[in-house]
C-alpha cells in the first residue's frame, strides 16, 4: 500500500528539534515486531488482544475484526496504562500482548510505540490494518450497509393515491 502523501512544497523552515511524520513513523517501526494479518491472526487466536483503534465511523464503513476490542485511538493510553484509574480490565500488567489495528497500518503504528512507552512492551501492530486483513481472507464482519429508502413504497408514489 502506498505511503500516504507528505507535503513537501513550499513547506516552512522547521524547528530545530522537529521531526517530520516520516520520520517519527520509522522511529515508532524499528521498535515494533510488527505482524502480517496471518500472525497476527495466529496471535489472537493464541491469546493476545487485538485493539481496533479506528473511529466508529471507519468501524462502520470499513467492517470489524470479530473479537477484537474496540478502543478508540483517543483514549488508548488511558485504558492500557496498569497505573491508570481509567485502565480496561484486560490491562492487568505490562506483559499483555497487544496487537493494534487501524485502517492501513499507519496510525496503528504510533499507537502500538506509545503503548511501549507505558512499558507495554509486547505492543505491537498489524502491517496493512485492517484492509490487508481483509484482502488476507481473514474473519471479517460488516461494513454496515447504509439505510436505504424501502422497497414496498417508492418515495415519489407513497402516500399518492392510484388514478
Amino acid at each position: 500500500m502506498a505511503q500516504p502523501p507528505t507535503r513537501t512544497e513550499s513547506c516552512p523552515v522547521p524547528p530545530p528539534g522537529s521531526r517530520s511524520i516520516d520520520q517519527i513513523l520509522a522511529a515508532a517501526r524499528a521498535r515494533l515486531r510488527r505482524l502480517d494479518p496471518e500472525r497476527a491472526h495466529l496471535a489472537v487466536r493464541g491469546g493476545a488482544l487485538l485493539v481496533d483503534i479506528r473511529p466508529a465511523g471507519q468501524r462502520a464503513a470499513h467492517g470489524t475484526v470479530p473479537g477484537a476490542l474496540a478502543v478508540e485511538r483517543n483514549v488508548l493510553e488511558w485504558r492500557f496504562d496498569p497505573r491508570c484509574v481509567a485502565r480496561l480490565p484486560q490491562a492487568v500488567d505490562y506483559d499483555v500482548p497487544v496487537i493494534v489495528l487501524c485502517q492501513e497500518g499507519y496510525t496503528s503504528s504510533l499507537a502500538a510505540a506509545a503503548l511501549q512507552d507505558l512499558g507495554l512492551h509486547l505492543a505491537t501492530d498489524v502491517a496493512g490494518g485492517f484492509a490487508s486483513w481483509r484482502i488476507a481472507g481473514l474473519p471479517t464482519l460488516g461494513p454496515t450497509p447504509p439505510l436505504r429508502p424501502s422497497s414496498a413504497a417508492p418515495p415519489v408514489t407513497a402516500g399518492r393515491a392510484p388514478r
